[in-house]
């Protein structure tokens, strides 16, 4: 089976009540059991905001640390799954449900793999 990562996508301006968040985290943990159940899970992981994040970058012959994301946008990386599936249809199967349960949009990508040409 090929893996794929399921990225989501979070809004900075998304600010839940705690009563929503405890139904959000509800809602992950069933779909993270569905996916373990049905044999698809490798890994996954929630993230701290993105003010949290440190960049390291090499640029002219050194290497940068600064504080914050990589890029300057309104939406950020929030979590993501590394799943195995059949297909990108059934990848994507996950990704719906995904996307229902953590209230952020997705995206779904495979993972490079020798066997195969990924030309688009």
């Amino acid at each position: 089976m090929k893996q794929y990562m399921l990225s989501v996508y979070m809004d900075e301006g998304f600010a839940p009540s705690d009563e929503e968040m405890q139904t959000i985290f509800k809602d992950v943990d069933a779909l993270n059991d569905e996916i373990k159940s049905e044999g698809a899970w490798v890994f996954a992981g929630g993230l701290h905001p993105p003010s949290t994040a440190t960049v390291v970058q090499a640029k002219d012959g050194g290497v940068i640390t600064t504080d914050g994301p990589f890029a300057e946008a309104k939406e950020q990386v929030g979590g993501f799954w590394v799943i195995q599936a059949t297909d990108l249809d059934a990848a994507l199967a996950w990704a719906t449900k995904a996307t229902v349960a953590c209230r952020g949009a997705v995206e779904v990508r495979p993972f490079q793999d020798d066997t195969e040409d990924l030309n688009p």
